[in-house]
């Protein structure tokens, strides 16, 4: 297996985890569970992301279903 570092995907996977380590230290410093939960998600998916269109997608999943769940008022 070859390692393929493609310079784009690599910038844009620091964009989600620089996002999400901010959700985490928010939740945790407010007690709020789904920004806990995005963090997390937004810190560690970039890991597991091929390409830079699953990247994009992935992260907006989250992203706007953190939204949805906090329009709800949780």
């Amino acid at each position: 297996m070859s390692l393929d570092l493609d310079p784009t995907w690599l910038f844009l996977s620091l964009i989600p985890g620089a996002i999400g380590f901010v959700c985490l230290v928010y939740g945790k410093k407010r007690g709020s569970w789904p920004h806990l939960v995005a963090g997390a998600l937004l810190t560690v998916y970039p890991y597991f992301a091929t390409g830079v269109t699953s990247l994009i997608l992935v992260g907006a999943a989250i992203c706007g279903g953190l939204w949805l769940v906090l329009r709800q008022g949780w």
